[in-house]
């Protein structure tokens, strides 16, 4: 923890700026973990993520459309410049401007629902979702009543302060007009859609999410106060947010061990890598399905999944600058057999 965070804290505090101060201990559990202390970044995590029992909240079973979402404490690191983003919307709504309705547009995995179930948490505020693909009917006219009853429900909501609503991938509706099969009916929903968005009601924080912003409805994302790109990682991100996964991982899963350095290696050594979503799943099944007997066998598996096998083997993996004792690793060979081809190779030359 940085003298500046604690500075942040006691100045949020005298400020009874609380949006901030719960933003400033979130990053820094968050900093207690990237760290190595799991247990007590959970454990102000809870602290934070706990709810006023005395706010009243909504009753999700009294709507057709809106379902809870459950909130976990655990988030991934985003990249410094989404994360400023994710800061501007966290002040935009604290400042109580009617600034509260945003799309998150990226491809898969890139991090967009997580990242709306932080938002919530820093914000004190319960998550429901919209699942857009239920507001659909093949019944003339009924889509579009679909969703001015969503909006219906939408501004019943008796404490709209205390509440985030998810937009779970709202492209079947959203899709430029002209694209859809049937372009009257989903002309139709799609200007319901636009009303609904132009009234409802503003102390609602509204996130959409997309996987196809290209093919989005120009008018629909007019009605957006901003849109944050999430397809924003660099290869550097993507490696601490897979270290970072991996700290966790191994804390679980105790008949492993950490190698920093060679996880870096390796991840440096892929030509591309995939997104949060996908790395994480990689890493997560690496280490599951290891051997309990080997306590680095899940690195060759991430080896295998992000490289390829055909590309473990010792000719390899010298040309690429590996250790002696990071060949034996991943490949089973002694270090003795790697050392003994290396001065081969040598005395060939």
């Amino acid at each position: 923890m940085k003298k500046k965070q604690i500075i942040n804290l006691i100045r949020y505090h005298s400020e009874n700026n609380e949006i901030g101060f719960k933003k400033e201990a979130f990053d820094i559990a968050n900093s207690f973990e990237r760290n190595g202390d799991a247990q007590l970044a959970e454990y102000i995590m809870s602290l934070l993520s706990d709810n006023n029992v005395f706010t009243p909240q909504m009753q999700s079973e009294n709507f057709e459309y809106i379902k809870k979402m459950d909130i976990s404490n655990k988030s991934l690191p985003l990249p410094d410049v989404i994360k400023e983003d994710i800061i501007g919307i966290v002040n935009a709504v604290g400042h109580n401007a009617g600034v509260s309705k945003f799309l998150f547009e990226g491809d898969p995995g890139t991090g967009k629902t997580e990242t709306v179930k932080q938002i919530s948490r820093i914000l004190d505020r319960e998550l429901y979702y919209v699942d857009f693909d239920s507001l659909i009917d093949s019944k003339l006219g009924q889509t579009s009543k679909n969703v001015s009853n969503l909006f219906n429900e939408l501004n019943s909501i008796v404490y709209p302060q205390n509440v985030v609503i998810l937009f779970d991938e709202i492209d079947g509706i959203a899709m430029n007009r002209m694209n859809n099969s049937d372009i009257r009916e989903m002309g139709r929903a799609t200007t319901s859609l636009l009303k609904g968005l132009d009234s409802v009601n503003e102390n609602l924080v509204i996130i959409g999410t997309t996987n196809l912003f290209k093919e989005f409805d120009k008018a629909l994302i007019r009605r957006f106060d901003a849109t944050i790109n999430f397809n924003r990682y660099e290869t550097q991100d993507l490696i601490e947010i897979a270290l970072f996964i991996i700290d966790e991982l191994v804390n679980v899963f105790k008949f492993t061990s950490r190698n920093k350095r060679l996880l870096k290696k390796i991840l440096e050594t892929a030509q591309t890598l995939p997104y949060p979503g996908d790395l994480n799943n990689i890493l997560r099944t690496s280490v599951a399905f290891s051997n309990p007997n080997n306590e680095f066998d899940y690195l060759k598996k991430i080896f295998i999944r992000i490289i390829g096998k055909e590309y473990l083997t010792v000719e390899f993996l010298k040309s690429k600058k590996y250790t002696v004792r990071e060949i034996e690793v991943l490949t089973g060979v002694s270090k003795s057999q790697v050392s003994r081809g290396m001065k081969e190779e040598k005395n060939d030359e």
